[in-house]
């Protein structure tokens, strides 16, 4: 495979937000933290469903300062990728397609993944597609199976239209919505995630920071699919497993069955987190560095 031209652009806030061309020519994006960093396993972040890059700064910094480097990229309909004109391409089997045409662009042969919930989930297929590439498996509140009622949640609201003239209102809408999995949160903590969530428009409206046909996708896609077989394919691949105690996505009783059934998977219970934890959290950061280390 010959890869594609990659553009980048600096910035002061630690990483180059780099460019490229995915399979089938849609500009995707990444962040890349630490690019000249090679004497440790580099880092590759997945977000969640309609999350991106973001996300992971505060814990791809924390990294980075630990002398990794860290890729972050964003899902291609997400953050500062390019939108699909076809919304059919949103599925798993794109998406993972993107993220390993980015581990080829960046002849990356090595790497600890890091998935936060839909992120896990291709980081579990990898273990079956490209399983010599993990040195590591971090898994953020997600399994082999899906409780059906975070699953419907997440349906309910994925691809609604919404629009908001004052970023107020967008705190306040995402305390209304979270506040079950983030119990402590201050009015500070709800504005950082509201301005991590929502984008302005040309309209100078603002608007969730995904293309809304995710929700089409979505709804053809249905229910999720039986991943047992991938979280197996994990077996011989050092797996750190977190779980938000509150998580209305990855149920105490699978979490139970996954430490059951891959004796050597190192569990996190994260208390007042639900779906997901930031990762920044003290106890996260711990086992992290900790997981990293043994590696």
């Amino acid at each position: 495979m010959t890869a594609p031209e990659i553009q980048a652009s600096y910035n002061a806030d630690g990483y180059r937000l780099k460019h490229y061309a995915a399979s089938d020519g849609l500009r995707l994006s990444w962040r890349d933290y630490g690019e000249l960093l090679f004497d440790k396993v580099p880092i590759v972040c997945l977000a969640g469903l309609t999350r991106n890059s973001v996300d992971f700064h505060e814990l791809a910094m924390h990294l980075n300062a630990a002398g990794h480097r860290v890729i972050a990229p964003d899902y291609r309909g997400r953050g500062r990728s390019s939108y699909d004109p076809d919304w059919r391409n949103y599925n798993p089997v794109t998406h993972l397609g993107d993220v390993d045409a980015l581990l080829t662009v960046l002849n990356l042969h090595k790497v600890v993944m890091i998935g936060t919930s839909f992120g896990g989930l291709l980081s579990m297929v990898l273990s079956v597609t490209r399983p010599t590439i993990l040195a590591g498996v971090i898994l953020n509140d997600v399994g082999p199976e899906i409780d059906p009622n975070g699953l419907a949640r997440i349906a309910g609201y994925v691809g609604a239209k919404v629009e908001f003239s004052d970023w107020n209102e967008v705190a306040r809408r995402m305390m209304h919505s979270y506040s079950a999995a983030y119990p402590d949160f201050t009015d500070e903590d709800w504005m950082r995630v509201a301005r991590t969530s929502y984008q302005i428009n040309h309209d100078g409206m603002i608007v969730p920071d995904y293309d809304l046909a995710l929700g089409k996708a979505l709804a053809e896609a249905g229910g999720s699919p039986d991943m047992w077989p991938y979280f197996a394919a994990l077996q011989s691949i050092p797996i750190l497993g977190i779980r938000g105690a509150l998580s209305d996505i990855l149920s105490a009783e699978t979490f139970q069955r996954m430490q059951e059934t891959n004796k050597a998977m190192i569990a996190l219970v994260v208390p007042n987190r639900g779906h997901t934890p930031e990762l920044t959290e003290p106890l996260c950061l711990e086992a992290i560095d900790e997981f990293i280390a043994k590696l």
